[in-house]
């Protein structure tokens, strides 16, 4: 069971030294976040995911999902907890209150959402997609379709879903076929899409699912997609229910971890087709379910740090307990493993909160420098915290040792249930790319400039204190790293398509490293000014990111180099060659 008293500190002080949450609470629209209603918020939350959702966790592991006759049954207790949050009105902080929601700061919801993911991931991802859908029609909705629809999708009397993938079309969206036939004041939907994460289920009265499509007259590729609104049950003009809307689940995936989450093969129109009503504007489909999908990255990033504090969690109870030689937590390769995954997991957290913060201040002003800023710290999110979950996860095990390799003792369900964030809402080699190409070569790098500004800042701040003078020589030096790859991708990414793809991984991982070190030492300097508060924590934030800086840090080093290094040697080798020393 996950302990959120554990974590609460950390995730309060992120809040507030790292995603500027006091700065945002001096704005008129967030002046209700003040410290004492995040602390009570995120109490409240700590008593439902620790005390409801966790113990789930294996029930839905061992028992996951199944389909009978349409309908998807989930593990025992999963409908009452999806109750009991809806009832909490846990769906709703960050929402327009004039749907009903808090109207508190996004960044507020997201420790509130780590929690949820890490109680119970398989169970998180359903609140998490339906989230996801809020945003997506606030942004792009018609008011007509906004006033149907979002009150029931914020109070979580309803769910939604993102449905992009179809059987021959993964990642490459150009090639989606499902069509879209107009018929009076809606349209007709036919086609299938496959890995809906809940895409069925009877958790709640309705699932509006949000569809890719395009229409009969749509130009090719990209340019012709629209986005669609498709409720399981049609609604009413008066908000009632009505009848079943030609949708259906057709089969559910078998699947490595996430048991518990049905990932559903839906089908729509397999009849008189399904009736659903446009979002945006004609053939701007992509642009508008990027909205969502946005969203989902940073989301699926947040999960990659509470699945890693889970397996955190369980690996410090075991070294506590297990005896080997005395306590094999007084072990020196232990305590290594155990500071990796603590420093890591709260590198992330850090990180990812920051780049919520970023998205709220670009919203209540405007600043189209925060705006820039969170788009450049998307894809670093989603990818560098999901790669670190992989590493925490497999470390847990390896702490466990032969007994996490067994079933009955959990830590392998965390690392199965991880595997699955590098892949989805786009595989992390594309993270990677957008990093690479939307955000640093389509600008010319200022948004990787500015940030590494604000890296430059706190080596300034780190020089004034001759307590973290080894730690600013090395972060200096990291940073000049990243600095001589950033330059290399600049000079070399516009004169060779295949580049930046060969070395964009690296890339990725490189900023992700320092960026994840800039944050544990923006926190251990505000922990080393603090007077009143509890020491040891203060101190443990110092010592994790001295830990960090000496034994993480150092990557930097290896990324930077296999950037420098350039694509040559990737692409050298032909489509013959790789398989050159199979049998024939």
């Amino acid at each position: 069971m996950v302990d959120y008293k554990a974590p609460l500190k950390d995730m309060q002080f992120a809040l507030q030294h790292n995603a500027r949450l006091p700065q945002l609470a001096a704005l008129p629209q967030f002046e209700e976040a003040t410290e004492d209603m995040v602390a009570a918020i995120l109490e409240e939350a700590g008593k439902l995911a620790g005390g409801v959702l966790s113990p789930l966790n294996p029930v839905g592991d061992n028992q996951g999902v199944s389909l009978e006759e349409g309908r998807v049954r989930v593990p025992e207790g999963f409908a009452e907890a999806y109750q009991q949050f809806a009832e909490g009105g846990w769906g709703s902080l960050q929402f327009d209150p004039e749907y009903g929601g808090q109207g508190l700061p996004y960044s507020l919801s997201i420790p509130v959402m780590e929690m949820w993911q890490s109680a119970n991931m398989a169970w998180g991802l359903c609140p998490l997609l339906s989230q996801g859908a809020v945003e997506a029609l606030s942004a792009n909705g018609s008011e007509l379709l906004k006033a149907r629809y979002l009150p029931q999708l914020i109070s979580g009397e309803w769910t939604g879903t993102m449905n992009l993938t179809e059987p021959q079309a993964g990642s490459d969206l150009a090639a989606i076929r499902s069509r879209a036939e107009p018929d009076g004041d809606c349209y007709r939907i036919h086609g299938q899409k496959i890995f809906i994460t809940w895409g069925e289920h009877e958790m709640a009265e309705n699932i509006v699912h949000l569809v890719l499509a395009r229409l009969p007259d749509a130009p090719a590729g990209v340019k012709g997609i629209s986005l669609f609104l498709v409720p399981k049950y049609l609604v009413n003009e008066d908000g009632s229910l009505g009848e079943l809307n030609d949708v259906r689940c057709v089969s559910l995936e078998h699947k490595m971890g996430i048991h518990a989450s049905p990932t559903c093969v839906m089908s729509f129109g397999d009849n008189e087709g399904a009736i659903g009503y446009l979002v945006g504007e004609e053939n701007k489909g992509l642009a508008c379910m990027f909205t969502m999908m946005n969203n989902a990255r940073l989301a699926v990033g947040l999960q990659g740090v509470a699945i890693a504090e889970r397996s955190y969690q369980q690996a410090l109870a075991y070294a506590n307990e297990r005896e080997q030689a005395g306590l094999i937590i007084r072990h020196a390769d232990v305590r290594r493993m155990l500071l990796t995954m603590k420093t890591l997991t709260e590198a992330g957290r850090a990180l990812a909160y920051d780049a919520c913060a970023s998205l709220d201040f670009s919203h209540a002003n405007g600043d189209a420098a925060e705006q820039a800023r969170a788009a450049l710290l998307t894809p670093i999110v989603k990818g560098w915290c999901t790669e670190i979950a992989q590493e925490v996860t497999s470390l847990g095990v390896q702490v466990h040792g032969g007994m996490g390799f067994i079933e009955e003792t959990g830590a392998a369900q965390h690392q199965r249930d991880a595997r699955i964030l590098p892949i989805y809402e786009g595989t992390n080699g594309i993270q990677a790319m957008d990093l690479v190409g939307r955000k640093t070569l389509f600008d010319g790098g200022r948004a990787m400039q500015a940030l590494f500004g604000e890296m430059e800042q706190t080596l300034l701040l780190l020089r004034e204190q001759s307590a973290f003078g080894v730690e600013a020589e090395r972060f200096e030096a990291a940073l000049q790293q990243a600095r001589a790859a950033f330059d290399m991708l600049l000079n070399k990414g516009g004169q060779d398509r295949q580049w930046p793809g060969a070395v964009a991984f690296n890339y990725m991982m490189l900023m992700g490293t320092l960026a994840g070190g800039w944050q544990q030492l923006r926190a251990a300097l505000a922990a080393s000014e603090v007077v009143d508060g509890d020491q040891q924590f203060l101190q443990a934030k110092v010592l994790g990111a001295r830990f960090y800086i000496a034994q993480i840090l150092p990557r930097c080093a290896s990324y930077a180099a296999m950037v420098l290094n350039g694509a040559d040697e990737v692409l050298a080798m032909d489509d013959d060659q790789l398989a050159s020393a199979w049998y024939s």
